[in-house]
């Protein structure tokens, strides 16, 4: 899984990529748990191909196809993508399906808090995410040509029974907290509000490339989650990642002074993502923060069963991130217990 077999990658990509020649090396990208990510190294340049793990995974996962399908319609669009090259879904080229795009150079930040930017720049970077965010829930997705990729209505329901699943066959023992969390998660479902957007299913801040020592947005990564669905979830799993403390794997922001960093508070992202979006509020955020929780959480329990199988893309950062489950348990039931209480209070 750590190594390609260039010349039989060449033979196969040389009449399909238009200028693709003398493919020399592939150096595989360390941090992903999901499709392993290789740097491909050409005398034609740089590019960087996506596969599936082989081996036995999980159903609906590694959809390399459905992220193929969304930059590549989302190319012509204002909302940044590295170029859509090729898809390949014969698993005897390589060992299991695969894509091609384009290299973006620049940088990718590993932690909110922005450390590796000036503090000047650390408030404008975190709202062009946001601001790129509200682009992608602005587009018509039949616009696109992605009317079919998800159904609008029912998309929490969707969600919860799916994740459900994807933990009960992931999981090697039931944990009573994630039971309760799921059983709320069920019965707070918000009434359908009619809104539906490409949503992107993982949008955090290392899955962006920045100019160097900007704050400008040149693409957006990793859309294996991607579909048709409510835009508030996109946006609470934002801050899902903000309520994090600073010290987890994820490198939250809870606990950091964001006057003193430069950053902006969740108030100021939720006012900016509104206005963009043209919305006076986010509904049921609480809810959108427990779903995201749970669903990060199920996310990593994936992984923990990958790596007991031997398949994980990483299985030395995997660990450490395995061990977030509890913390993400803990915060969804929270926001889930706080919506409760405000119910009440109203």
């Amino acid at each position: 899984m750590n190594t390609l077999d260039l010349e039989a990658l060449e033979a196969y990509l040389w009449p399909r990529i238009i200028g693709l020649s003398g493919l020399r090396k592939a150096t595989k990208f360390s941090g992903g748990q999901s499709n392993p990510t290789f740097l491909i190294e050409a005398d034609s340049g740089r590019y960087v191909l996506r596969r599936k793990p082989p081996g036995k995974i999980l159903p609906s996962a590694h959809a390399v196809d459905r992220e193929y399908r969304v930059i590549a319609a989302l190319a012509e669009t204002d909302v940044p993508v590295a170029p859509a090259l090729h898809l390949c879904e014969d698993d005897a080229v390589i060992g299991s399906a695969f894509y091609v795009m384009g290299f973006v150079d620049g940088v990718v930040h590993w932690d909110p808090a922005l450390p590796d930017l000036e503090p000047g720049l650390r408030r404008p970077a975190t709202l062009a995410m946001i601001e790129t965010l509200a682009r992608l829930h602005s587009l018509d997705p039949a616009a696109v040509g992605l009317a079919d990729y998800g159904r609008p209505a029912g998309y929490a329901g969707r969600q919860i029974a799916r994740w459900t699943k994807q933990y009960q066959a992931s999981a090697e023992k039931t944990d009573p907290h994630m039971e309760e969390l799921i059983g709320w998660l069920h019965e707070n479902q918000p009434a359908e509000d009619g809104r539906a957007s490409i949503v992107h299913g993982d949008y955090r801040i290392d899955n962006l490339i920045y100019a160097p020592g900007s704050a400008n947005v040149r693409a957006v990564l990793d859309w294996e989650l991607s579909t048709i669905g409510h835009p508030f979830a996109d946006i609470a799993y934002v801050l899902l990642h903000h309520k994090l403390p600073r010290d987890s794997v994820f490198k939250g922001l809870a606990g950091h002074d964001r006057d003193a960093l430069g950053l902006p508070h969740e108030a100021e992202i939720i006012e900016h993502y509104c206005n963009r979006l043209g919305v006076a509020s986010i509904d049921a955020l609480d809810f959108w923060v427990s779903l995201s929780a749970f669903r990060l959480a199920t996310i990593l329990e994936g992984v923990a069963a990958r790596i007991r199988a031997g398949n994980a893309s990483d299985p030395e950062r995997g660990r450490r991130l395995v061990n977030a489950i509890p913390d993400l348990i803990a915060l969804g039931l929270r926001a889930a217990r706080s919506q409760t209480d405000t119910r009440q209070a109203d």
